[in-house]
């Protein structure tokens, strides 16, 4: 699997509304453990790419606050949104002062996929043994070693270039104008 088939399948799931993330899953599953392998390398790098200290401050504003967690699924969600969205918002993340609309949200009403994270071993877990009811801490440290062999490389450190929400006002004013009083979170 290449970036292309990757786009492609995160796409193709957006006709899923409802059972996104299982249909997704189902057709990971199908597909040749490499497959599996490849588009979660894809998936995870897309995770380091977007570990920025400005996305993170974007974020921290629409959603009135942002832990570890909730950045790890804002950066989940907006991978769900394609490709376009993505590298959109990652070169200029006020972007998502326009582009955020109830459309456009998870079902919380906040721009979070906490469960679009978990689809490639969910995907290798049905491929090795049908059964994602109980965690398999010894698959998922497969699935990790199989990652790295890959060249797949630990998110680095952020230093983050603003310390407060004035910080935060000044850096992202249409984003502060839209969510500053009125967070999502």
């Amino acid at each position: 699997m290449d970036q292309t088939e990757f786009w492609s399948l995160v796409e193709q799931s957006k006709v899923h509304e409802e059972s996104r993330v299982e249909w997704l899953t189902e057709v990971l599953s199908s597909k040749e453990e490499n497959e599996i392998i490849d588009y979660e390398f894809i998936f995870e790098s897309y995770m380091n790419e977007s570990y920025q200290s400005r996305l993170w401050g974007a974020a921290y504003v629409i959603m009135g606050g942002c832990s570890d967690d909730s950045f790890d699924y804002f950066r989940g969600w907006l991978i769900s949104q394609g490709r376009e969205i993505f590298e959109q918002t990652l070169k200029n993340p006020k972007f998502l002062a326009e582009y955020i609309i109830d459309e456009n949200l998870g079902e919380e009403g906040v721009p979070e996929f906490e469960d679009f994270l978990n689809i490639g071993f969910d995907a290798f877990t049905l491929k090795r043994d049908g059964d994602l009811e109980e965690w398999d801490g010894d698959l998922y440290n497969e699935m990790l070693d199989l990652l790295a062999d890959k060249g797949l490389e630990s998110k680095t450190d952020i230093e983050f270039d603003w310390e407060e929400e004035d910080d935060l006002a000044e850096m992202f004013p249409a984003l502060w104008e839209r969510f500053g009083e009125e967070p999502l979170g």
